[in-house]
């Protein structure tokens, strides 16, 4: 055994053994954990922006680009969002426990649920170090162990964070391993976490579309996922104009990094030709270059041709593709058709067309008249998220609290017997 698997089983039977004691932790115990690692994070700010400046010098010296920067630095604001997630999360009911569907059965038994989690989560996750709190927090109140691998580019940032939720954990009378940040970035780390299945219950990938494609096909573990995140916003013929720009510019250019931005404008032909050019022009403003239809480009000439390629690209950049299309039938069509299932939304004053979008659009977010931006657990009141997924199956959209759980079947009788 190399040392990089007898670590990684270290990790795996500590996980395994920290697991049966916070599924039987108090509410109590675990909401105080919570408000511990908060106080812990807001008095190492410092350190924490310190630890995240080291990181974000290496980035640059690296030549990573202004996206994945973006995404892996700590600012004030940011670690104020950190630590309103938490309170949010201790603030949020403990579904552990909870009891639904009981019903009465001829026999004489009652049949229902119980919420249990799931046990140990891997969480694999790129650039971003407020996933490290996220992630520990939501696991911790839904009852369950994690290992969190970060990537290798904010391990400093990472490692901070870590002492502070290990501190908490300690405050609050739980087990450290509760909790465990990998501390060495070895790339091969990933390979044996995602085929522990003796330790880790399920993976959680966050990050680019190669790594989960990666963790998708080669885990012995069950994964909770997104690839990408192509997001469409649709301005119906009887939209409002302001809140068709107003919702437009914000989807686009509010951040440019995340899964949740917009990435494909669709509109309207009848309306085009009023809207597209306000738009444009706005666009221009925020340097957003736009790669559209002939249709597009005969209306705003500085945009750039579209290729098949555009019409289901994630860009994470200022870079949006628009196509006219003939009305609410031919968009719904071209969103199932490109979409990458995650998160869009219809401009419109129609009621009935609102709803035919909500019924026949088949991602794990759909919206009226909001920006996509608001596709976020944090948005959501779900304190905060492990991610979102775009699967059907064991959670879809934004992945909170429930997401994290599972249930079983409780019976209670009172001495009967099947006859």
């Amino acid at each position: 055994m190399t040392d990089l698997q007898a670590y990684m089983t270290d990790l795996g039977r500590r996980a395994r053994a920290a697991s049966a004691m916070i599924a039987k932790a108090t509410t109590g115990q675990k909401n105080a954990a919570l408000i511990a690692i908060a106080e812990r994070i807001d008095s190492a700010r410092e350190t924490l922006l310190a630890a995240n400046a080291q990181d974000m010098a290496a980035g640059r010296e690296k030549g990573l680009d202004a996206a994945l920067l973006d995404r892996l630095e700590l600012t004030p604001a940011r670690i104020d969002a950190m630590l309103e997630g938490l309170r949010q999360v201790a603030a949020l009911d403990d579904p552990i426990g909870a009891i639904s569907e009981m019903k009465p059965r001829p026999s004489g038994i009652q049949v229902g649920r119980m919420r249990v989690p799931l046990g140990v989560i891997g969480i694999i996750y790129e650039s971003r170090p407020n996933v490290t709190c996220e992630a520990a927090s939501l696991c911790l109140k839904s009852g369950n162990a994690t290992i969190l691998r970060g990537g290798s580019e904010a391990l400093n940032s990472n490692q901070a964070i870590a002492q502070c939720i290990t501190a908490g954990l300690g405050e609050a009378g739980l087990p450290a391993d509760v909790v465990q940040v990998l501390d060495r970035p070895d790339r091969d780390a990933v390979g044996h976490l995602i085929t522990m299945p003796e330790y880790v219950d399920v993976i959680v990938p966050r990050g680019g579309k190669g790594l989960i494609e990666r963790i998708s096909r080669d885990s012995r573990v069950p994964v909770i996922k997104h690839l990408d995140g192509n997001c469409h916003l649709y301005i119906d013929s009887d939209a409002d104009f302001d809140k068709a720009v107003r919702v437009a510019l914000n989807a686009k250019t509010q951040r440019y990094g995340t899964c949740c931005t917009l990435e494909s404008l669709l509109i309207d032909e009848s309306v085009a030709a009023a809207l597209l050019p306000v738009l444009a022009a706005e666009f221009a403003e925020h340097a957003v270059e736009l790669r559209g239809c002939p249709a597009t480009q005969a209306l705003v000439p500085a945009a750039i041709a579209a290729t098949e390629q555009d019409w289901g690209e994630e860009y994470l950049a200022p870079i949006l593709s628009v196509k006219v299309v003939d009305g609410l039938d031919q968009a719904i069509a071209h969103i199932n058709q490109y979409s990458s299932g995650h998160t869009e939304s219809i401009i419109t004053e129609n009621y009935t067309k609102a709803q035919r979008f909500l019924r026949e659009v088949d991602s794990s977010s759909v919206m009226i008249n909001a920006s996509t931006r608001f596709a976020d657990g944090f948005e959501y009141g779900l304190g905060a998220e492990i991610g979102i997924s775009t699967d059907k199956l064991h959670a879809r959209g934004p992945v909170g609290l429930e997401g994290l759980t599972s249930q079983k079947y409780i019976v209670l009788g009172d001495g009967h017997i099947r006859t």
